[in-house]
């Protein structure tokens, strides 16, 4: 049996998400915030005996912030299993309890955990006239945590992410119409207390870590602990008594110790000298409180490790990061190993981030290894050397956007043959596209290398800030990994950056022309013909596509580059491509001339003569904040964005006005004016089109005008 899917409603950073799950290893991924500890801790409040107290104990704190009023609504944590065992005892239990029948049988199950408000609110909600928002304003003010109930249901139907089945479960707040059913039979039926699926699982939870040695030295968290402590139970009371005598002998021999008795003997008559005979305590000893009780002398079990040295061993807090966290996860490991050996109906184990200070080595053979029979096992990470080892058919992604947390899964929907492709293309540098906001796909070493060099002098914010990743697939085609990004799979942007290869020479053929001259005419137009067909294939795949779209440079990178008013940066470079002086002197007159025929071919030339990724690290090297970004990159960096944020907006902003002003190109008396005006923008008092012809007005080709066109209503 394992978990097939997984639906929240309204709890924490959900508000309406579904996650699907396979057999065997499964991974989830997503940044900082974006809610895998709390999918976690959701779906532990009914797998996790030790936590369905919790469950019965939700708050106000625990619904979707993004309901605002969080009086009335319901929270839904939904488990769908699949492939239950056909044994007639595990049958009889979800027969009655979970169990979806189908043919008698039941081989898919659901067990869900609902928050709601308590019958007598909820009848209170149905009798509201349809449009009465201020009766419903004046009941729900009404309303407190302790109008609400948990409930278990299991055999339910729903699709409780389903925006429309939940206002006729729920009720519609907008249109103030609230179903007259209390209670509906597509949630399953309601399980009594003592039936709980947590109690027929073996099920083991690895939390993120983060200070094992606080762990360690605490007896409620000590992993270590929790497997003597089951060890202890099973201790032959019998076989137990020899050690029983050796502690009460300890303990007797510590006591008869001349220095212990002496001292007795000195507080008893300090304590008479000092209070009277009257006063003093009728006995006092000193003894020893060494226990023969097995749980307790298991409790004083330390761990000792040899980490880099064979003959010394260390504590746990003597040992690197690393280790600790390595010997914490085996141990854990080997309490589900315990565990899993009891007789129940399935096996679950969860691991939050165990890639903390372990080498990537150990994180890809731990994930690659780790698949015991008969168990799901759920990662979440952040660690992309386990993203590139995990299955692309096992893999939800959790992205943030907004208030919102959804869960994204990457090969919905595609062939075996997609799917294949995906799997082998990422590797652990590639597979950052799974974890960034949004996508820039590029095919050549001097995009990957020169565009987040351009974008980090012009905007003073990197990339990486901005949460996009920039990706070069080479040669692998931009099909079979922007396919990724789609309604149905990855919904994040994806820019693809390519090259027309249109020719900027005159390619007509003479009969004059020299050998080597005719070759280029005929490789520029067999290059020009590739890019033009490569432009239908790519606008025809993006057709209807809201997350992937194309932008072309008109010829090549290097070409669109100098014809960008990029030239004194390439000038800068020509003594680190050339050493001949005569080379260097018509290099220089070539890349000035204005007709891009000449400039564009030397530029070309430049590249081949050293190789086009370490021309562009040269450049690299030169480009500043004056440096203009080629309109296609630019607006392939704004597609791939959405929006840009209010703050990330006033730093580029206030970084522009900086260098300008540092360098002589804006006039001192415009600097204080536009901060001022950008911090009206910001508090509210003029609107990003004032702003915009503002900054148009004096600073027309500045690349900041450029991010306003984009950013303002058109």
């Amino acid at each position: 049996m394992y978990i097939s899917k997984v639906q929240i409603v309204n709890y924490r950073n959900f508000a309406s998400t579904k996650l699907l799950f396979t057999k065997g290893v499964n991974t989830i991924i997503g940044e900082n915030g974006s809610g895998k500890t709390n999918l976690f801790r959701g779906m532990r409040l009914l797998l996790d005996d030790y936590m369905v107290r919790s469950a019965y104990r939700l708050n106000d704190a625990d619904f979707h912030r993004g309901l605002g009023d969080w009086r009335g609504h319901w929270i839904i944590i939904s488990l769908e299993f699949n492939e239950v065992s056909q044994d007639e005892a595990i049958q009889a239990l979800f027969l009655h309890g979970v169990g979806n029948i189908e043919d008698d049988k039941v081989g898919r199950s659901t067990y869900n955990l609902i928050f709601r408000p308590k019958a007598s609110i909820r009848e209170k909600l149905s009798k509201l006239e349809a449009g009465d928002a201020r009766g419903l304003a004046e009941l729900r003010s009404l309303i407190s945590i302790d109008d609400y109930e948990t409930i278990f249901t299991g055999k339910s139907s729903a699709d409780f992410t389903d925006d429309e089945y939940y206002k006729s479960l729920v009720g519609d707040f907008d249109a103030v119409v609230f179903p007259k059913e209390l209670v509906p039979s597509s949630i399953g039926g309601e399980l009594p207390k003592i039936l709980s699926v947590s109690k027929e699982i073996s099920f083991t939870f690895v939390q993120a870590l983060r200070d094992v040695v606080a762990d360690f030295q605490n007896n409620r968290t000590n992993p270590l602990l929790t497997l003597l402590k089951n060890k202890s139970g099973e201790v032959d009371q019998a076989a137990f008594e020899p050690i029983i005598e050796l502690v009460n002998s300890l303990n007797h021999t510590i006591e008869e110790l001349p220095d212990v008795k002496g001292i007795r003997k000195d507080i008893r008559s300090t304590i008479k000298e000092a209070a009277g005979q009257a006063y003093s305590p009728a006995s006092l000893s000193i003894k020893s409180d060494l226990s023969s009780d097995a749980d307790k002398l298991f409790q004083s079990l330390k761990l000792f490790v040899g980490e880099s040295e064979s003959d010394h061993e260390g504590a746990i807090y003597e040992l690197s990061l690393g280790g600790a966290n390595l010997i914490y996860l085996t141990l854990k490991l080997l309490e589900f190993q315990y565990q899993k050996e009891k007789e129940t109906i399935a096996n679950f184990l969860f691991i939050e981030e165990p890639e903390a200070h372990i080498h990537i080595h150990i994180q890809k053979t731990l994930f690659d290894r780790l698949n015991y029979s008969d168990t799901q096992i759920i990662y979440s990470t952040h660690s992309t050397h386990i993203a590139e080892v995990s299955n692309v058919k096992s893999i939800n992604i959790l992205g943030r956007n907004g208030k919102y947390c959804e869960a994204y899964q990457p090969s919905t929907g595609l062939s075996e043959t997609d799917v294949g492709r995906v799997q082998r293309y990422l590797d652990a540098i590639r597979s950052t596209l799974l974890f960034a906001k949004s996508i820039i796909l590029v095919e050549g070493d001097a995009e990957e290398i020169l565009i987040p060099v351009m974008i980090q002098q012009t905007l003073g914010v990197s990339l990486d800030e901005m949460g996009v990743s920039l990706v070069n697939i080479r040669s692998t085609g931009f099909k079979n990994i922007a396919l990724l990004f789609h309604d149905e799979r990855i919904r994040r942007k994806c820019a693809i950056i390519t090259d027309l290869d249109a020719a900027f020479f005159n390619t007509i053929p003479d009969q004059n022309d020299a050998d080597d001259w005719a070759k280029k005419k005929r490789k520029a137009l067999a290059s020009q013909s590739s890019g033009a067909s490569r432009k239908i294939l790519l606008d025809e795949f993006c057709l209807g596509n809201s997350w992937v779209h194309p932008f072309y440079a008109e010829h090549t990178f290097e070409v669109d580059f100098i014809k960008s008013e990029n030239t004194k940066y390439v000038l800068d470079i020509v003594d680190d491509v050339y050493i001949s002086p005569a080379t260097r002197t018509e290099t220089i007159a070539e890349l000035s001339s204005a007709d891009i025929m000449i400039s564009g071919q030397r530029m070309l030339t430049m590249a081949d003569n050293v190789g086009k990724g370490w021309f562009a690290i040269l450049l690299g090297g030169k480009v500043d904040h004056l440096t203009s970004i080629p309109s296609y990159i630019l607006d392939a960096l704004l597609f791939s964005l959405g929006s840009i944020n209010n703050e990330m907006l006033s730093n580029i902003i206030t970084y522009r006005l900086d260098k300008l002003l540092e360098d002589g190109n804006l006039d001192e008396t415009y600097d204080p004016f536009f901060r001022e005006r950008l911090e009206f923008f910001l508090k509210g008092k003029i609107d990003i089109v004032a702003f915009h012809a503002e900054w148009h007005k004096y600073l027309p080709n500045d690349i900041v005008t450029r991010i306003l066109n984009f950013l303002c209503p058109q």
